[in-house]
This record gives structure tokens, C-alpha cells and sequence, in this order.
């Protein structure tokens, strides 16, 4: 009886300890690897609400559409921003993935504001990310930002989640890069930290919680994932002013 119960303690401590051992060593997810869900991406629209949150205040910000094409063994995700307020705006991104792995092939970004015209446009290599020479007005044209892994267009973010394979404790580490940013490609990690229903555009809407601190610690910013179809809901971050940035879809 004392060896049997001595076993049964053994394995709970070993269980215990691979569990923590899994816990601790997030899944590297190389850029052009097929990606497990990438199923749940659908052509489509779909618009979302960008506002600060204060103690006595919502200030709105913009209206963001992102829709998806596919073409071929192509990917298309073209996003546009509608900003609101005292300097409105209109911003729009269009970029170009491999079916299966979204892997980035090209961006561009076109920002029209203050009767203002910005052209931006890149090309994702394996080992850099450069401006596209032959795009007309392209003021990113001689940028070369070496990547020691390929990168993932951080852009693309919200479908690069949606096609993980999200579930309870599972973390992701994935390099990402803003294109023209000035932070180069680095890793980041992301964890499903839970689960809980919010409010939608239908009604309550069942949804994976997933965190980051985005390399800064200290800071939380938070996903809400529709657990049925993996499309982001929701997303707060908190701003060095202490207000809170939100996502929310409204469509």
C-alpha cells in the first residue's frame, strides 16, 4: 500500500512537471510552416471601432475595415482607416500572403491626409525586408531591414492568431515585423490565458482570452478570439497615459 501510494505521488510530480515544462516553452511558429487553422480564414469583410476609454470618456478614433481575398495560392488582406476627429485621415494597406502559411510577400500603405499623399511599400524576403523599387512615389524605397528568421507582417496579426491553434494554456512565439517601423524583427510570445464570454454585434460571444506584452513587461494588451469561428471579437491595450485602447467589431 505505502509503494502504491509512493507511485501514485511519483506520477501526479512527474504530470506536474511536464505540465510546467510545456507551460514554459512556447510554440515557435516559423514563418511559411503551414498553419493549423488556417481554415477558419474566410473571404469577407468585416469593420471594427478603434476608441480611447477614459475614467469619464470615449473618444472615438476611426473606423477600420480589413477584408480578405483569395487568389489563387495568394492571400489578399486589404485594410482601410477612416480617422475621425480634429486631423481626419484616410489610410489604406494592402498586402499580399502564401495560401496555408501567410507567409508575406508584399505591403503597401497609402496615407491621404492634410491634402497630403504618403507612399509606402515593402517586399518580405526569408532573410530581410526591403522597399519595393518599382512601386511609383515609394518614400520606403531604400529601406533594408535585415531579419535573422523570417518575419510576419505585423499588420496581419489579427488572421495570423486566428489560424493558431488556440486552446486551453497554449502559447505561440512568432516573429513579427511593422514594416517601416523602427523596431526590427523580433519574437513575441502569445498565451490563452482563458476563456469568457463578451458582448458582440449578435449577442454574448464565447471567446479565447489571449495576452502579450509585446516585449514590454509590465504591460498586458488582450484578445478576445470567437472560440467557433477564431475571429477577433475584441482587443484592449493599455496606453502610457493610463487610457485604454479598444478594437471592437461592429459588423
Amino acid at each position: 500500500m505505502m509503494r502504491l501510494s509512493h507511485l501514485l505521488r511519483s506520477s501526479l510530480a512527474a504530470t506536474a512537471l511536464l505540465a510546467a515544462t510545456a507551460h514554459a516553452a512556447p510554440q515557435y511558429v516559423a514563418a511559411g510552416s503551414p498553419l493549423p487553422r488556417f481554415h477558419l480564414l474566410k473571404e469577407g469583410s468585416h469593420r471594427y471601432l478603434r476608441y480611447l476609454q477614459a475614467a469619464d470618456s470615449n473618444t472615438p478614433l476611426d473606423i477600420w475595415q480589413r477584408d480578405i481575398r483569395f487568389e489563387g495560392k495568394r492571400v489578399t488582406i486589404r485594410q482601410r482607416w477612416d480617422a475621425v476627429g480634429k486631423s481626419p485621415s484616410v489610410k489604406w494597406l494592402d498586402s499580399s500572403f502564401e495560401a496555408g502559411t501567410l507567409r508575406p510577400l508584399s505591403h503597401t500603405r497609402i496615407t491621404q491626409k492634410d491634402g497630403k499623399k504618403t507612399v509606402e511599400g515593402f517586399a518580405f524576403a526569408p532573410d530581410k525586408v526591403t522597399g519595393l523599387p518599382d512601386l511609383p512615389g515609394n518614400t520606403q524605397k531604400a529601406l533594408s531591414v535585415p531579419s535573422a528568421e523570417p518575419a510576419f507582417n505585423f499588420e496581419a496579426d489579427m488572421e495570423l492568431l486566428q489560424a493558431l491553434p488556440l486552446a486551453e494554456g497554449y502559447e505561440a512565439q512568432l516573429v513579427l515585423y511593422h514594416p517601416g517601423g523602427p523596431a526590427a524583427p523580433a519574437r513575441y510570445t502569445f498565451r490563452v490565458a482563458g476563456s469568457e464570454a463578451i458582448a458582440g454585434p449578435a449577442g454574448p460571444v464565447d471567446c479565447w482570452v489571449v495576452t502579450t506584452d509585446y516585449n514590454q513587461p509590465g504591460t498586458v494588451s488582450k484578445f478576445w478570439f470567437a472560440r467557433a469561428t477564431q475571429l477577433m471579437v475584441r482587443q484592449e491595450s493599455r496606453m502610457p497615459d493610463g487610457r485604454l485602447l479598444v478594437k471592437t467589431l461592429i459588423d
